[in-house]
């Protein structure tokens, strides 16, 4: 008799809970991999809120073809449109189905989920939940995901590192994993497999992601196959809290909810905060851009800041702005600031030492999200523009059986994300999804993984097993944390805000002579159990491939789109490079290869992306539905 059909899902953020409930919903049984428990993942870090459009938003004028429209523009053109136009139809209902769960949104006097403010929206269309949200729906998809645990529908893996996905001629029937305290490897077999493994931060040093956001898994399904799409941008967002250790985020849903960025007007000004009057301020996001002002979307944002800083004009000289919320405090009273904003201005608080509202935050950009991540497919519905329902394509990678979800996925978000679009696209993923996988393991999947010989999977547990041993064993000079740190230093100077080809291929020279060291790599810790050393130093092999593969995205595209900045090539160039970036590893040569793809840009034609800057403070004409596309149906939303 044939084994039950089973999915593995690697990672327990958001993507991966969504789309693990909405699995055993359909009755499908689920494994669920994670490095931390599911509460800890990155997904808890999110503070903003979640995009979506609702019936207020609608009195506004909003709708969620101009969520579509947003999301379309704010990623500079570079996003498929049809994943982006479904994403977006979906969000009102998502945004009901949380709060059916449980989630605490905030409300306004009369009882309705309040809205804010976020980056590359004139339409106040971000649900939250104070500055928390990513908490707070965490927490309501692992209380569901326990549901379904103890229904025997999903079994959780916590404390288990992906290693390697396992393929049998060519389909992915499984994966091999490592339990962190013990350090056994082991094989395990599934009809399908999801990665939603988030996002690559380390790649950078210091970021705001969390310290286990290698990519590492990403990179290991990319050497065995699969494609990356559009590796090279990433995204820095305009207000963190730089540290020793890490940044630290100080939510746009600070700018949204009425913070104000400037600067002194003169230059190396030492002067306390609080004694410089408003005229010799400098509020230059509204100064440049007086439509959006504060809340032009984050790649604009981060490069005036990093444009202030570079002339000068920075906190005493340095690189740092002031983030003001007083005025708001001033205008609502502080307790309706706090009950808001409360989570960000408690981190900003105990980490420097200040009263956020008593006096401004000095904050400056901080890598924050990769917009890239692997290559998922999609079906098109020609009906409605958007994806067609239930299609096993969708969120496939080129690797058949393997799936990909969230930061993991490059799919939504093209060369820059709007803030608050991300936790919608998690959840999104696994909610219209999880019918694709059902679909593709009961009519598609050409092997059933239960049923298969041990070989396939006894191949790759030896592969991971030498591997380890060979970084137990090593007797070489380098330590991997002085290769990492000085990967993250060179990665950040050179491959972040502003990008110069001859500096991208000094780190690709520079870089060959990182993976040269690596291979002389010797453990501080050599012991089998809980061994966290062995398991940051395997990363580490998987960061500077996963780098190789930024860089070389970066340098081949000869244009500024979004995040990606080339003062050399300062225009966006769509005749040549309005195309996706697709990077596969050529393990022979041991090299990433790019080339190109087209991208869908068959609802929105692509138009300058201004942002009300150099037009007088007019915003440019929004397209009209009826001259472009006749607007998808929304039935059932």
């Amino acid at each position: 008799m044939a084994a039950k059909k089973r999915v593995i899902i690697v990672g327990g953020g958001l993507a991966g809970l969504s789309c693990a409930v909405k699995l055993a919903e359909m009755n499908v049984e689920v494994d669920l991999f994670s490095m931390v428990p599911v509460k800890r993942s990155h997904s808890v870090c999110a503070q903003g809120g979640i995009n979506a459009c609702n019936e207020i938003a609608r009195q506004q004028g909003f709708s969620e073809w101009l969520h579509f429209d947003e999301s379309a523009l704010g990623g500079d053109f570079l996003a498929d449109q049809p994943p982006v136009l479904e994403m977006t139809n979906w969000a009102p209902r998502i945004i009901d189905l949380l709060d059916r769960m449980g989630v605490p949104f905030n409300r306004t006097p009369e009882g309705q989920r309040d809205l804010r403010l976020f980056g590359g929206s004139l339409f106040k269309r971000t649900f939250f939940a104070g500055a928390t949200t990513g908490q707070q729906l965490l927490y309501a998809l692992d209380e569901q995901t326990r549901r379904w645990t103890a229904e025997g529908k999903i079994k959780k893996f916590e404390f288990w590192e992906f290693l390697y996905p396992v393929l049998h001629e060519g389909v992915c029937v499984g994966i091999v994993a490592q339990d962190m305290r013990t350090m056994q490897i082991k094989s395990y077999r599934a009809d399908a497999v999801v990665m939603a493994t988030g996002g690559n931060g380390l790649l950078f040093g210091k970021s705001t992601l969390s310290v286990i956001c290698t990519g590492g898994a990403v990179s290991r399904c990319f050497q065995a196959g699969a494609a990356l799409g559009n590796p090279e941008m990433i995204q820095v967002h305009p207000t963190a809290i730089p540290g020793e250790d890490k940044c630290r985020l100080i939510s746009e849903s600070a700018r949204g909810e009425g913070g104000r960025v400037w600067v002194p007007k003169k230059k190396a000004d030492t002067r306390a905060p609080n004694t410089i009057p408003e005229d010799e301020r400098d509020y230059f996001l509204e100064r440049k851009y007086p439509k959006y002002g504060n809340i032009v979307p984050r790649d604009i944002a981060t490069r005036e800041i990093f444009q202030m800083c570079l002339d000068g004009f920075g906190v005493g000289a340095g690189n740092m702005v002031y983030l003001d919320l007083r005025d708001k405090v001033k205008e609502i009273g502080r307790e309706k600031v706090l009950n808001k904003l409360e989570g960000i201005l408690e981190i900003y608080e105990k980490f420097v030492g200040t009263d956020p509202l008593a006096e401004p935050m000095k904050i400056f950009p901080a890598v924050h999200y990769s917009m890239g991540g692997l290559w998922a497919g999609y079906t098109k519905d020609e009906k409605t523009g958007g994806l067609k329902p239930g299609d096993p394509k969708n969120m496939m990678t080129n690797v058949p059986g393997l799936y990909t979800m969230g930061e993991a996925s490059f799919a939504y978000h093209g060369a820059n994300r709007l803030g608050a679009n991300s936790l919608l696209s998690c959840i999104f993923d696994g909610l219209f999804g999880g019918p694709g996988i059902k679909n593709y393991i009961t009519d598609v999947a050409p092997f059933d993984a239960g049923s298969m010989e041990d070989a396939p999977f006894r191949a790759v547990v030896e592969q991971e097993e030498a591997k380890q041993e060979h970084l137990i064993r090593g007797t070489g000079n380098e330590n991997p944390y002085f290769i990492w740190q000085e990967m993250g230093k060179w990665m950040t100077d050179h491959c972040t805000v502003v990008r110069y080809n001859d500096k991208l291929q000094l780190t690709l020279d520079r870089l060959q002579t990182w993976k040269d060291r690596y291979k002389n790599v010797k453990l501080s810790d050599t012991g089998m159990y809980t061994n966290q050393n062995l398991s940051f130093t395997r990363a580490l092999g998987d960061m500077l491939i996963n780098s190789e593969a930024v860089l070389r995205g970066a340098l081949g595209r000869n244009e500024s789109r979004g995040a990606h900045y080339k003062p050399d090539f300062a225009e966006r160039d769509d005749v040549n490079f309005l195309k996706t970036t697709v990077a596969t590893w050529n393990a022979a040569a041991d090299k990433v290869e790019i080339n190109y793809a087209p991208v869908d840009t068959s609802l929105v034609p692509p138009r300058p992306r201004t942002y009300g800057k150099g037009t007088g403070g007019k915003v440019e004409a929004r397209p009209s539905i009826e001259t472009l596309a006749p607007q998808p149906s929304l039935a059932g939303a």
